[in-house]
């Protein structure tokens, strides 16, 4: 691994002897391909990466200094480079802020207002008993003097603290269990 590195280094030092790269053009290259890596790492949904590349492609036309107007980087490269990576940039903010705007599928924050099926009822004081929601069994207990409804009922969440959730039967079942 490390004849391979240095290798690769001596191949660099020899071609930067050959060609007059800018040191500042290289700086801004360095920057602006580190701007695009942080863009994946942190939720600046687009800033960074646009930066990046404003910042990459300014740092390329300057990175060859040479009078020969012919030896330089392509423009048609920098522009598609440009482009290609604006597009994937504006793609995956866009993504990410359609994802962010979505509501909240799990965890505590998307238990309140749930539909779970009654398992059993204890009838214990607070009213209490057994609930699947969401597919995990949980114990549940009414805020209201009312008893739960019985194995089968369908309850909603009001909220949860702790282990335990809060719930109260849902109107249609009320009904039904009344007639």
């Amino acid at each position: 691994m490390k004849t391979h590195l240095s290798e690769w280094l001596s191949h660099m030092s020899l071609m930067a002897t050959f060609l007059p790269l800018d040191s500042a053009g290289l700086g801004l290259v360095v920057l602006g391909l580190g701007l695009l890596v942080a863009e994946m790492f942190l939720p600046t949904f687009g800033a960074l990466g646009i930066g990046g590349i404003i910042v990459f492609s300014t740092g390329a036309l300057m990175l060859i200094n040479s009078g020969v107007p012919a030896f330089g980087m392509p423009l048609s490269l920098l522009t598609g480079f440009a482009i290609v990576a604006a597009l994937f940039v504006f793609g995956v903010s866009s993504v990410a802020l359609k994802a962010r705007k979505r509501p909240v599928v799990s965890g505590s924050e998307a238990m309140p207002g749930s539909i779970g099926v009654m398992l059993d009822a204890t009838g214990a004081a607070p009213a209490s008993g057994w609930a699947r929601v969401h597919g995990e069994r949980w114990r549940v207990q009414t805020a209201s003097s009312r008893e739960l409804p019985g194995e089968g009922a369908l309850v909603r969440v009001l909220s949860r603290h702790g282990l335990t959730l809060m719930v109260e039967a849902l109107e249609r079942d009320r009904q039904s269990h009344q007639h």
